[in-house]
């Protein structure tokens, strides 16, 4: 782990030595390009920030549903409930006795349970419907934006990868010339 980390502190400062070299020779050139490439890089940040600023739009839009179909079952349950109230008292107001008034609110309990298992019903599949619509919007908005981010951001080539890279030439070089002077030999 510490050879490694040598291994990194040494091809970091040889970077930076690198790179001090480069502004030491050309100072305005070397400034000019950095400009260049900070100039890139606000430029390629227009489309996610596009795809985000619509991606709330369409959050909006997903949340604006769901409440306006919460707010037309808090309708309907608010006006079914009152109906069955009214409908409880209908039956109350013509009960002659105690147990007629029980008899009937009794009868009355399954078409209550009914009504109420069915709005918890509507209600939770409005809650359902808006989670997946939200969570298809975020991978939606993740794909396009981290997409959009590596095909317009190309990766640096670390320090080791050049040296990686120069290794492979040189020793294809090295590989290739044996056999071309065989072949010249032979011919």
């Amino acid at each position: 782990m510490i050879v490694e980390m040598q291994e990194f502190m040494s091809e970091q400062s040889q970077a930076l030595a690198d790179q001090a070299q480069k502004f030491r020779k050309n100072p305005i050139g070397y400034m000019r390009t950095a400009l260049v490439d900070s100039a890139e890089s606000f430029k390629s940040l227009k489309s996610p920030v596009r795809m985000v600023a619509h991606s709330g739009v369409k959050l909006t839009v997903v949340s604006q549903n769901a409440l306006q179909s919460l707010i037309e079952l808090q309708s309907e349950v608010i006006t079914s409930a009152l109906t069955g109230a009214a409908l409880r008292f209908e039956h109350a107001a013509r009960a002659e006795d105690l147990l007629d008034l029980v008899r009937d609110q009794t009868d009355l309990l399954p078409a209550t349970r009914d009504r109420l298992v069915d709005e918890a019903t509507r209600g939770a599949a409005i809650f359902k419907d808006a989670g997946r619509d939200l969570a298809k919007l975020a991978l939606q908005t993740y794909g396009k934006v981290f997409e959009t981010a590596d095909n317009e951001l190309p990766r640096a080539k670390t320090a080791r990868a050049r040296k990686a890279k120069t290794v492979v030439r040189s020793t294809r070089r090295a590989v290739r010339k044996p056999g071309a002077r065989a072949r010249k030999v032979a011919a």
